[in-house]
C-alpha cells in the first residue's frame, strides 16, 4: 500500500479521490485552507465525512505560503510515494474580480509543491486542470492537442501556467508528471456555484432560476466518482502527459433543466441574464487518450449521476437549502 498527499483534500472532486484511496488500504495526508471562495459549510460536510476514516491525517494549510509548506510539524515526516494536488480556485467568473487569489494557489501554490517534490525525492506528481485552457473555438470533441494558449480568463491562465510550470520540472529534474484537464463534474455535495448544485437548489426550494445565455449553450457532464477514479489511475508512470478526463455525455442547458424538474417533480422559475463573457458556449471531451493510456471509460450515466445528486439533496436538505450561492 502507498502513502499519499492530497491537496484541496475538503473540495468536491479531491475528497472523493481521498475516500477511494482509502477504501483501496493506501494512506493519506490531506491539505487544505478551507477559504471561503464558496461555503465552507460544504467543505466542513466533505472533510468530517474523511476524518471519521482510518488511514487519513489531515492538515489545515494554504500551498501558496512555502514557508508553512516547507516547516509544517509532522507533516513530512513520513515520505510520500506521489502527490496530487487538487487544491485550486476554480470558477471562470470569480477569478474576473480576483485574479491575484488565482495565481496564488493555481499557480504558486503548485511551484511550491513541485519544489517539495524535487527536495523530497517524490517521485510522481498529479495536477488538476481545466477544460476552460481550450478557449472559446475548440474543436468538439476537443482532443489535448487543439489549441490551448488563449484562455478566456485568469482561471484557465492560471492553470495553463501551472500546467508548463509542470512540464519544466519534469524536464529539469524527471519528475513524473500527469496533467488532468478536467471537464463539467458533478455530483453529491458538489461545490455550489456550479449549474446543477445551484438549479436542484432553486427548483427545489421554488426560488428563481438563474440562467447565464439562451439555455442553448451544452457541457459535457461526468459524475465525480468516474473523474476520482480516472485521477487515481493516472498515478501510475506516464512520464509527462495531458490527460483529458470528463465531459462524456454532452446536454444542453436548457435539456438539464427539464431533466431536474421532472425529478424533483416541480417548474423552474428561470430569470434569465445575458451570456457571461468568461463561460464558454461548448465543451466536449475527446477522452480516446485516457482510454489508451488509463483504461478509463465513465461508468455513471447522466441520468444516473443528476438522481444521485438530487436525492443526496433531498437527504440533506435541513443543511444544504441554506448554502449560500453567491
Amino acid at each position: 500500500m502507498a502513502n499519499y498527499l492530497v491537496t484541496g483534500a475538503a473540495g468536491f472532486i479531491a475528497s472523493r479521490v481521498v475516500e477511494l484511496l482509502l477504501a483501496d488500504g493506501h494512506t493519506v495526508t490531506g491539505l487544505d485552507n478551507l477559504n471561503d471562495a464558496y461555503d465552507v459549510r460544504v467543505k466542513h460536510y466533505r472533510l468530517q465525512r474523511l476524518a471519521a476514516q482510518a488511514g487519513f491525517r489531515f492538515h489545515r494549510l494554504d500551498i501558496s505560503d512555502k514557508a508553512a509548506l516547507e516547516d509544517e510539524p509532522g507533516l513530512w515526516a513520513e515520505p510520500f510515494d506521489g502527490v496530487i494536488n487538487l487544491a485550486a480556485r476554480a470558477g471562470v467568473r470569480q477569478s474576473v474580480e480576483n485574479p491575484w487569489v488565482y495565481v496564488d494557489t493555481n499557480l504558486t501554490g503548485t511551484l511550491n509543491l513541485l519544489e517539495m517534490c524535487q527536495r523530497r525525492g517524490i517521485a510522481k506528481f498529479i495536477l488538476a486542470s481545466t477544460s476552460s485552457v481550450y478557449g472559446s473555438d475548440a474543436p468538439l470533441p476537443t482532443p489535448e492537442e487543439a489549441d490551448s494558449n488563449h484562455p478566456l480568463q485568469s482561471y484557465a491562465a492560471t492553470k495553463k501556467a501551472a500546467e508548463v510550470m509542470c512540464h519544466a520540472y519534469h524536464h529539469l529534474y524527471g519528475l513524473d508528471v500527469t496533467v488532468f484537464r478536467y471537464f463539467t463534474v458533478y455530483g453529491p455535495a458538489g461545490r455550489p456555484d456550479m449549474s446543477l448544485f445551484r438549479f436542484t437548489k432553486w427548483i427545489c426550494e421554488g426560488l428563481p432560476l438563474r440562467l447565464n445565455g439562451d439555455g442553448e449553450q451544452s457541457r459535457g457532464f461526468t459524475y465525480v466518482d468516474d473523474i476520482a477514479r480516472g485521477t487515481i489511475a493516472g498515478l501510475k508512470p506516464l512520464g509527462y502527459e495531458i490527460i483529458n478526463l470528463g465531459g462524456h455525455e454532452n446536454v444542453k442547458i436548457n435539456e438539464l433543466i427539464a431533466r431536474l424538474e421532472q425529478m424533483l417533480g416541480k417548474k423552474a422559475e428561470i430569470v434569465r441574464f445575458p451570456a457571461h463573457p468568461a463561460d464558454m458556449l461548448a465543451n466536449w471531451a475527446d477522452t480516446s487518450k485516457a482510454r489508451r493510456l488509463l483504461g478509463w471509460t465513465p461508468q455513471v450515466s447522466l441520468e444516473e449521476g443528476v438522481r444521485a445528486l438530487v436525492d443526496w439533496y433531498l437527504a440533506e436538505r435541513d443543511w444544504a437549502s441554506q448554502i449560500n450561492m453567491d
